[in-house]
């Protein structure tokens, strides 16, 4: 993989992660259109290419632990502390509150797995599939429609439980599909079962750090640990990394101000338009 193509797919990456638009469609898309054009390039369906895709998604993770410092520093903190209370036979409310939200989030990322790891491989199949990425990119813009049009939702992190956990759990498995977004999905789900936009984005961007290192890490085996080599050298993995980390710093910060002030539907408008051109280039054989 040349360097700019990196560069090219971490800046689709860092912008589309974030953005409620699905950002594995984009890099498919992508992909398949250089394809087209004679970049040389491994299938977008390819174990190797999955696991690019995965190393820029690891890029983002630091985008999100960078904007959202303070809360993670405070989640960190409470819950180390929390445990160490249940150790130590202490008991807070503080503490209390921090163990339920770990183990909440380790239920989502389990309802994830649970569903999503046995569509593995229809999942990957969608890559190689443009026509079927404008369909869940129809989908995404729809969900993304309805959002601003909620009431407003009173939830906290008080009022998390088992339920609203695998809700989102749920709905991050159904966005491992190419066009459906998963900061999208997990967000608009989060808010349809009661959670404030603020909660509801923090526990969708907190939830994408055991899943995409997760994701990776079982890539990353399929890759290597059957005999599987990659073409894609690391000075091309390295760059997508770190460019897919800058570029999501500034989406993250726009998504997040657009999101607490319900305008979500501009979205809608790009998938939808996205979703055209990709059924019309389809078509004609352009992807």
């Amino acid at each position: 993989m040349a360097i700019w193509v990196a560069i090219l797919l971490g800046i689709i990456q860092g912008i589309f992660m974030f953005f409620p638009v699905s950002s594995t469609s984009h890099l498919a898309l992508m992909q398949h259109f250089l394809i087209s054009r004679g970049i040389e390039l491994p299938d977008p369906d390819s174990a190797e290419m999955i696991l690019f895709d995965l190393i820029v998604h690891v890029g983002t993770l630091i985008s999100i632990a960078y904007v959202f410092r303070r809360s993670l520093s405070t989640y960190l903190t409470s819950t180390i502390a929390g445990f160490w209370e249940w150790i130590s036979g202490e008991r807070t409310a503080r503490g209390a509150l921090y163990r339920k939200l770990t183990f909440l989030g380790i239920f989502s990322v389990f309802v994830t797995g649970a569903i999503g790891f046995p569509m593995k491989s229809i999942f990957e199949s969608v890559f190689a599939q443009p026509l079927f990425m404008s369909g869940t990119l129809i989908i995404t813009g729809i969900i993304l429609w309805w959002t601003d049009y909620l009431p407003p939702r009173k939830f906290g992190l008080r009022d998390i439980g088992i339920w609203i956990a695998f809700v989102i759990g749920a709905a991050q498995a159904f966005a491992l599909l190419p066009g459906l977004s998963r900061s999208g999905m997990t967000i608009a789900f989060a808010l349809f079962v009661g959670l404030n936009r603020r909660w509801a984005a923090e526990y969708s961007f907190f939830l994408a750090f055991p899943t995409i290192l997760g994701a990776t890490l079982l890539q990353t085996i399929e890759v290597f640990g059957y005999g599987g080599t990659i073409s894609i050298g690391f000075p091309a993995l390295a760059t997508g990394f770190v460019v897919s980390a800058v570029i999501g710093i500034i989406a993250l910060k726009l998504v997040i101000h657009l999101l607490y002030r319900a305008q979500f539907r501009v979205f809608s408008y790009y998938v939808w338009a996205l979703a055209i051109v990709v059924a019309v280039s389809s078509f004609y054989g352009v992807l």
